[in-house]
């Protein structure tokens, strides 16, 4: 009699436990607000939104955008500090010159057709930066952009940041192209300016590197991001 009962009991036990196991095809499902929709990520700075729209539409531009990996990676600043010595090619080393754009705007040698620039642009590649500078031993970012339009395209443009926002006709990043002019909210205002070198990359002369190159989906100049502006013959000479 107690045989019978204990097998009884241990009957009951496992249909006990079998009937409080989770079924292993059942799925947790994400917290839905009062509305019956999942919560929403904060949104971004208006100005932030916008360039990114405007990029994503552009295919060629919006292949390059970075995933959600890209935050385990360099940045363009810290690239150019680990792979580069913070100096300009020999003049005339044309091969030398292709290949070390090619890495810094991560392109083909091949694809580097606008010698004149970046000639213009490594002539001052790793000069210090000095506010008011335009010399060698310091330049400063607006001087940086007037030297190398002179040189590489021969347009005289204005001397600051902002002469130089107001002198250009600003375009969409869906226009964009090498050459073009990127402007900044880093002190208030329109206060840095670089030179668009493709690829999301473009040359400045930074703070903190000098006359380097960074990328515009670096966080620090992303979120200070102002616009794009182009400045052509017709403009340059009047």
């Amino acid at each position: 009699m107690i045989r019978y009962v204990l097998i009884a009991s241990m009957i009951i036990l496992m249909a006990s436990c079998s009937s409080t196991k989770p079924s292993g095809s059942a799925a947790k499902k994400p917290l839905a607000t009062k509305s019956g929709s999942t919560p929403k990520p904060a949104d971004k700075k208006q100005h932030d939104i916008k360039f990114l729209d405007q990029i994503s539409s552009n295919p060629q531009i919006a292949s390059t955008i970075p995933d959600a990996k890209s935050e385990q990676k360099e940045t363009a600043e810290t690239l150019n500090k680990t792979k580069f010595p913070n100096t300009s090619v020999p003049a005339g080393d044309i091969s030398a010159l292709k290949i070390k754009y090619a890495q810094l705007l991560g392109k083909d040698p091949d694809q580097i057709e606008n010698i004149q620039l970046i000639k213009s642009v490594d002539e001052w590649y790793g000069t210090k930066y000095k506010m008011g500078g335009s010399t060698k031993t310091g330049i400063d970012c607006s001087a940086f952009v007037q030297s190398v339009y002179l040189t590489a395209f021969g347009l005289a443009v204005p001397r600051t940041a902002f002469e130089q926002f107001k002198f250009s006709y600003h375009i969409s990043a869906t226009e964009m192209r090498e050459g073009d002019l990127v402007f900044f909210n880093t002190t208030g205002g329109v206060s840095h300016v670089g030179i668009y070198m493709g690829n999301n990359k473009f040359a400045h002369a930074s703070v903190a590197r000098g006359v380097t190159v960074s990328d515009l989906f670096d966080p620090y100049y992303l979120k200070r991001f102002l616009g794009i502006g182009r400045i052509e013959k017709s403009l340059g000479t009047r």
